[in-house]
């Protein structure tokens, strides 16, 4: 097998990989609100949105140290390692304990910053100029898929049903739990790509795999990562890009957490609210996996460069924005387990719903493979400080939006997204029209 065609093969392994793993994981956290919901009348008095407000924060804060475990262990060893963590947090619905849910969500946290800065390391290994934009979009269109899988059965399964019974939770949750165990199990597929011809990509390779014949020993290039890390965080790239990282971070938790909690909560759409949160999951999986395959052909020239398709991604997610304003009561995001039978200003429609689930999909799909794109470009010689950075910003803003969204009504939350969101893409543009340059001299950051 060819060098490239062992590159691609690398990145089709570690798509499907996070595929299995995040078609349980973010089965379970698009559902997670709902089963709560229905626990709470026992002994479990958890909540999905603190759950996700700790996993967010603890995994910014672990950013912070996960470049330094990537440089010890290598990228292979710390997803497995992670995906172990995510499949244990899975398992804890089956038998759900408020102690054990809320202390997986601490490991799990910490999990996630290991497994995102591994990922964004193996990506840009694997990739060079040419392909980077190419395997974004193939990365990102496999793992979007498990949004499809997962919730295709939640609808099947929940369809017609306004209570989730103890044996439909434990049923679902061990499915989950040996899908993610699955995916750990395929980061082993990953093989290690040929030396690249030029010393700088020699050097990152080498430091990124844990190579055992380096100079450095592992904890000189544990604490030579945290450093870096540190330094690029005050770079004019990476601080304009944080900006843009943030509302990803803020519509990732609106798309994967509020939303199917909105649509489970309108009483209006009778008996089909339950599985509507899986359908509504199913198209969010739909955009994801078409902006996906089709920005990363696009990216394949580059003739257009990275700007249109995030110009595309803030005009369909304000679309979307708009309609949800319309179709939604505002209380749906806090509504309490009886659901809400207020309404916005239309009937609401479930037809509009799932419309906007694939708006939402497709526009978050134009932000993270241009996001992944960029990053992957600017800083091929040494990814994982900078995607270990992109996570920590994306992580905080998320476990801040988790927060909020147990007490801001729906209209208040999607003034946020737009705010943020208009300033993300202004900030967006001005990296790529400066992106040639910044490589061109070598970067800033290879001469800190």
């Amino acid at each position: 097998m060819s060098s490239e065609l062992k590159k691609l093969f690398n990145i089709i392994i570690l798509g499907v990989a996070f595929m299995f793993m995040f078609t349980a994981f973010q089965t379970c956290g698009n559902v997670a609100q709902t089963v709560i919901t229905n626990l709470n009348s026992t002994d479990f008095h958890g909540s999905g949105y603190t759950s996700m407000a700790i996993i967010y924060g603890v995994f910014s804060a672990s950013n912070l140290i996960s470049p330094s475990v990537v440089a010890i262990v290598g990228p292979q060893i710390s997803m497995f390692v992670s995906g172990i963590f995510y499949s244990a947090y899975i398992a804890v619905f089956i038998q759900p304990f408020t102690w054990a849910f809320y202390t997986a969500s601490v490991f799990i946290g910490i999990a996630a910053a290991v497994l995102w800065t591994a990922q964004g390391s193996c990506l840009t290994i694997n990739s060079d100029e040419n392909t980077i934009g190419r395997n974004s979009g193939v990365f990102w269109a496999l793992l979007q898929f498990s949004l499809f899988f997962g919730n295709l059965y939640i609808y099947l399964a929940w369809q017609g049903k306004t209570h989730i019974s103890e044996g439909d939770r434990r049923t679902v949750f061990i499915a989950l739990t040996v899908i993610s165990l699955v995916g750990t199990v395929l980061f082993f597929l990953i093989r290690k790509p040929e030396e690249s011809n030029t010393h700088g990509e020699e050097d990152s390779t080498n430091e990124n795999l844990g190579d055992a014949l380096s100079s450095q020993s592992k904890m000189t290039r544990a604490v030579d990562a945290f450093k870096r890390s540190m330094k690029l965080c005050l770079t004019k790239e990476i601080l304009l890009l944080s900006i843009t990282t943030a509302y990803t971070g803020l519509e990732l938790t609106f798309f994967s957490g509020v939303y199917g909690t909105c649509i489970g909560a309108v009483n209006k759409f009778g008996s089909d609210e339950k599985s509507l949160i899986g359908l509504s999951g199913i198209f969010i999986g739909i955009g994801e996996i078409l902006g996906g395959g089709f920005f990363g052909l696009v990216n394949k020239n580059n003739r257009f460069g990275r700007n249109p398709v995030v110009t595309l991604g803030i005009v369909v997610h304000f679309v979307a924005f708009y309609l949800i304003f319309f179709n939604m009561p505002n209380n749906a995001p806090i509504a309490s387990i009886e659901g809400t039978d207020d309404q916005a200003y239309m009937n609401p429609s479930k037809e509009l719903a799932i419309f906007c689930s694939f708006l939402l999909g497709l526009g978050d799909s134009c932000f993270n493979t241009q996001l992944l794109s960029i990053l992957g470009f600017l800083y091929s010689e040494d990814s994982a400080p900078a995607f270990a950075i992109f996570k920590f910003v994306q992580s905080i803003c998320a476990a801040v939006a988790y927060f909020y969204s147990n007490y801001l009504l729906l209209q208040w939350q999607l003034l946020i997204m737009v705010v943020v969101g208009f300033f993300g893409t202004i900030s967006f543009f001005t990296v790529e029209w400066e992106a040639p340059a910044f490589v061109a001299r070598g970067s800033d950051y290879s001469s800190i």
